[in-house]
């Protein structure tokens, strides 16, 4: 029978150490570590996520449980107060480093959009709530604090190519004119980016839109369109938005479910069903945003302060990396919920990772004797 690592070892490649080591030099501060590591950090937190641990000791304890099949791996002993410790002094920036390193990997592996359509990006942002007493730097409301995902999602494969976190105060319209996008590119979000200006621009650097247009928006409504209208659409014409001189086209489409859409683009040349469909797709970051809450620990936190949390965070996307590149690699119609349960109930199994998601059985060693305790049943 051929030798596999245990299930956990071989996600773990697929962070190639070397270059884990070299990030780790680049941003480490304060004296060297004696007998721990950033790795060790990684390991840890790494599977936490993947276990679901509810707590730094939960983590140290089951970390001890299967002590014995982390000796190969390179990790220090790991204790709750050196875990804790890093977690709050060692920068964040080191796993967003990490995670930018294991995106370009998932893009080069990532299937293309539906659309067919370059530089598809759909921007949303998500609030996690925490408490103000607890999170003092998570400004938020007078009496609540939050923090804010910003996420620009790439409909090749749904990765989450521009990410930043912000205290809940920020608006997402603040981040997104700071995002640096490729000319020609497309983003899809919704009203709550509502900004002319911006608007403007997008267009004058030669990048498309579609939002919702809202509904006091002040309208001065110009030509229609020519050509046929697909099933749905109702009207197609160019307009201005107040005084503002740039045309933007509005698309009026009646969906199945009866409701009247109102779509707002600069992007011409697509047809009027597509703006529809486009706007349509945008819901991908809203599964997004639910399932890392829901499947991840980006809701309760290990430690308190800025960089405690943002380290978590960082680590719960690398994991959505990993799963998306297994997906991509081993080119397996499975979700990654599913995935994510396979692994959390074989994490510690010996045999081969890809095997475990193409639904081959186990190489299992045939059993020659057997325990005392079953011998006389």
């Amino acid at each position: 029978m051929a030798h596999c690592n245990t299930i956990f070892h071989q996600l773990l490649q697929l962070f190639p150490r070397h270059e884990f080591d070299r990030l780790a030099r680049e941003h480490h501060v304060g004296q060297k570590f004696r007998s721990f590591n950033r790795w060790s950090q990684f390991g840890a937190l790494f599977m936490g996520q993947l276990t679901g641990r509810k707590s730094l000791r939960d983590i140290v304890i089951n970390m001890a449980a299967h002590g014995k099949k982390f000796y190969h791996l390179g990790f220090s002993n790991i204790s709750r107060a050196t875990l804790a410790r890093t977690n709050e002094k060692q920068p964040a920036s080191m796993y967003e480093a990490l995670f930018n390193t294991m995106l370009a990997r998932c893009q080069h592996q990532a299937p293309g959009n539906r659309f067919r359509i370059k530089n598809l990006y759909l921007l949303d942002s998500s609030t996690i709530d925490l408490c103000l007493e607890v999170f003092p730097w998570a400004t938020f409301r007078k009496t609540k604090g939050a923090i804010k995902l910003h996420t620009g999602l790439d409909a090749d494969g749904y990765l989450p190519t521009f990410i930043d976190m912000t205290e809940g105060s920020r608006h997402e319209i603040n981040w997104a004119k700071t995002l640096q996008l490729p000319k020609g590119s497309t983003v899809v979000f919704d009203r709550g980016f509502n900004d002319y200006n911006w608007f403007d621009e997008l267009s004058s650097n030669g990048i498309f839109f579609v939002t919702r247009l809202k509904i006091n928006a002040d309208v001065v409504p110009l030509k229609k369109r020519r050509g046929r209208k697909s099933p749905g659409v109702i009207e197609d014409c160019e307009i201005l938005l107040g005084d503002n001189l740039t045309k933007y086209r509005l698309v009026t489409y009646n969906s199945d479910d009866g409701h009247k859409y109102r779509f707002l683009t600069n992007a011409f040349h697509l047809p009027a069903k597509t703006v529809a469909e486009l706007y349509k797709e945008r819901w991908q970051i809203e599964i997004f945003f639910k399932w890392i809450k829901q499947n991840l620990k980006v809701k309760t936190f290990f430690g308190t302060s800025r960089n405690a949390v943002m380290t978590q965070i960082w680590i719960a996307l690398c994991v959505y990396l990993l799963l998306s590149y297994i997906k991509f690699k081993a080119k397996i119609g499975w979700a990654i919920r599913k995935m994510l349960n396979v692994l959390q109930l074989t994490l510690f199994e010996r045999r081969d990772l890809l095997d475990l998601f193409r639904d081959k059985p186990a190489r299992v060693q045939p059993q020659t004797t057997y325990l005392p305790l079953l011998a006389n049943l």
